[in-house]
């Protein structure tokens, strides 16, 4: 792939002159005193001046200068050196601590240096486990293996209790464990993967209109193991109870070891529980049994260890304290380039209003919930950011105004967002959009258990990622994923490399997900390779899938007309979503015609639907159903023909010139393009499509 010149912003080119940062103007560093003037980069030899020691004190000064009209009409410049920055508190930045168009401020890492903004104390005397009760109730395998660390001593004196997760809500995770960067795990059984529920006492069959299953919190389980689980009194367990895309935490009331049946203390999952579902059990002394695995008793305040590395774990580990790290109300022209924000309670960087705010290169990682989360604010995003090891999803924008159409700019460009839902893994996908107007481009998402974009609103752009092995823990999920009205409408997918994704144990999910009527889309030029399921129009209007390339697909197509069967019980609701909006009137009509007329042409009908010049190869090619299929326009799709891709075995899925698909009118895809590129945010890049 050939290094690709871009249109920096203007933030980006103000940050930087080729590869020179700006001069400082204000320093930072572990080394410094928050008594100081902050203006030089280190201490001086007498020891009297030097840097700040934290960046809050930066904002301050940089207030102080502000009301004293000493701010210079320029790029004002904060540079942080190496070295960690441990708070408890996020750093908070308002409206008085704004920018300008003509005078940004920027806080920036020190070229080349690692300035890690951390929410976690760190964790340097663990001690053997000696007390013979605990030795007890640790797997024979664990003993002599797990160290102790007394988080009383360590200056944490209140540790929050675990709390019911739902799908719809950011996590409560409360305090958790990371290690050498990395998260560990909650003391669980069984170490990986699920087991079934055996029987509840009022099981149900499944039907497609959402019948709930048993409602007592009550199941049964096969085997003895939780007998070895009498001591241990703040059970949890994590579930899949009915649908295999609705997930909960729940604590245990009570287990019956007689009769293999475990309670549930509400709130009770909502769709009630069904037999053959799975779950796993957590938060357990007694299942602490591998490396990796560790476990607090809240009540003593001890943190139980057993290490990766066959350490203690003494000065490796971290406790999450901070709930988050940035926030952002109301500012604009801001930047904050080149940080590390890790372990935090809640999410790392949120920003609420402003514009032009913009957070670009380094990591976050390790939260306890988004990475970032941007609402209400314009022209503002996250630009070449690692991200990883978040309890909820990657970065989640929303702003404009949909009753005006007017777009909000906002923007997820040139990160890697991977092993991301750690505790809440569905419907917390690597990027979430809503709103009007918004970017996603040039990403690369993988390994995560639900969706990697899910989408609403009007007028988004999606183009130019790659996605791959997502939604693997769950089924009747997609990677990219909308649903449930006919006024979100404009958003085009293309350009995108989705590849590998089939679903948990193999049993299916979609690419493209357009669900329950989900309408007005565009899934133009885009390369699916090993995807159940890939481009899906459920039952909507007006949707496009054309110029795609579908190599080993099943089915690679799909439309449906639920709206006029199981579905149809929905009209009112996605009456009710229309009315919401002025879709009648400018600029409405203007921009949707074919949404005015709508509710005088059997709106529960998949109408409008075209399917054109899309190549076929392998899997199958669609699966319509036959209501709906007369009322798709099929035009010139290549099936069961070789399209003449340059080398298929090696995954370069370049045409040759030669081939039968441009004859049909298929334009080439721009594969050079998707994915990461270099850039002075992420000097380095990758991407593993072929060309």
């Amino acid at each position: 792939m050939k290094v690709l010149v871009r249109a920096l912003t203007a933030a980006a080119m103000l940050l930087v002159t080729g590869n020179a940062v700006l001069a400082a103007d204000l320093y930072v560093s572990p080394e410094g005193k928050d008594t100081w003037s902050g203006k030089r980069a280190a201490p001086d030899k007498k020891g009297t001046d030097g840097p700040f020691a934290t960046i809050t004190r930066a904002r301050d000064e940089i207030r102080k200068l502000r009301m004293d009209h000493r701010l210079p009409s320029r790029p004002f410049v904060v540079e942080v050196e190496a070295g960690r920055y441990e708070i408890t508190s996020p750093i908070e930045l308002t409206s008085e601590d704004a920018g300008t168009a003509k005078a940004p401020v920027m806080y920036q890492a020190a070229k080349g240096a690692e300035v890690r903004v951390s929410g976690g104390r760190k964790l340097v005397s663990f001690e053997p486990v000696t007390d013979a009760t605990v030795m007890q109730r640790l797997a024979p395998e664990a003993r002599g293996k797990v160290f102790q660390a007394n988080l009383h001593s360590a200056g944490i004196q209140t540790i929050p209790e675990i709390q019911v997760s739902t799908m719809w809500a950011e996590s409560k995770v409360g305090m958790e464990l990371f290690y050498d960067d990395k998260p560990m795990t909650i003391a669980r059984w069984p170490n990986k993967g699920f087991v079934n529920i055996t029987d509840v006492p009022n099981d149900k069959p499944v039907d497609i209109r959402g019948t709930k299953g048993d409602l007592s919190g009550k199941f049964t389980y096969e085997g003895d193991r939780p007998s070895r689980w009498t001591q241990d009194h703040d059970i949890w367990l994590h579930g899949y109870w009915f649908w295999d895309w609705a997930d909960q935490r729940q604590k245990v009331s009570s287990i019956d070891t007689a009769n293999h049946q475990i309670t549930l203390a509400p709130p009770l999952h909502s769709y009630g529980y069904r037999k053959g579902q799975w779950f796993y059990a957590f938060n357990l002394l007694s299942e602490l049994d591998m490396p990796g695995e560790y476990y607090i008793d809240r009540e003593a305040g001890i943190l139980y260890f057993w290490a990766p590395d066959g350490t203690s774990g003494a000065g490796k580990a971290v406790v999450s304290i901070a709930p988050e790290l940035l926030t952002m109300k109301d500012v604009s022209y801001t930047t904050f380039s080149g940080f590390t924000f890790e372990a935090c309670r809640s999410t790392a960087i949120r920003v609420e209003g402003g514009s032009h705010v913009a957070i670009r290169g380094g990591t976050i990682r390790n939260t306890g919930s988004w990475a970032a989360l941007i609402s209400g604010a314009t022209d503002s995003g996250v630009t070449g950011v690692e991200i990883t090891g978040t309890a909820d999803g990657g970065v989640n924008i929303s702003g404009g105004d949909r009753k005006t159409l007017t777009a909000c700019n906002l923007y997820v460009d040139n990160c890697h967002i991977h092993n991301y839902s750690r505790w809440n893994p569905v419907y917390k996908p690597g990027i979430m959009v809503a709103g009007v107007g918004c970017h996603v481009t040039h990403n690369v998402i993988h390994d995560a258990p639900h969706m990697a974009i899910g989408f609403g609103g009007n007028d988004h752009v999606i183009e130019y990622n790659e996605i791959y092995n997502v939604c693997y823990e769950s089924n009747d999920a997609g990677a990219l994923y909308a649903g449930r009205n006919w006024t979100m409408r404009g958003t085009t997918i293309r350009y995108n490399y989705l590849h590998d994704i089939s679903g948990f144990q193999n049993k299916g999910c979609v690419g493209v997900y357009l669900d329950d009527q989900f309408s007005g889309t565009e899934i133009f030029g885009n390369l699916f390779v090993n995807v159940t399921r890939a481009a899906m129009i459920g039952g909507g209007r007006d949707c496009t899938i054309e110029n795609n390339v579908f190599v080993n697909c099943t089915p690679s197509t799909h439309v449906d007309a639920r709206g006029l069967g199981w579905a149809a019980d929905g009209y009112s609701g996605m009456k009710a979503g229309l009315q919401e909006m002025p879709y009648e009137t400018a600029p409405w009509s203007n921009r949707y015609p074919k949404l005015v007329p709508i509710l005088a042409e059997n709106p529960m009908a998949p109408r409008g639907n075209r399917i054109a010049h899309n190549i076929c190869v392998g899997g199958k090619w669609g699966d319509f159903e036959s209501v709906a299929r007369p009322m798709v326009e099929f035009q010139d799709n290549l099936l069961e023909t070789d399209p003449q891709f340059v080398n298929q075995s090696k995954g370069d899925y370049r045409l040759k010139g030669s081939s039968p698909a441009i004859k049909l009118g298929f334009k080439a895809l721009p594969l050079d393009k998707i994915g990461l590129y270099a850039s002075p945010d992420r000097p380095l890049w990758k991407s593993s499509v072929k060309h």
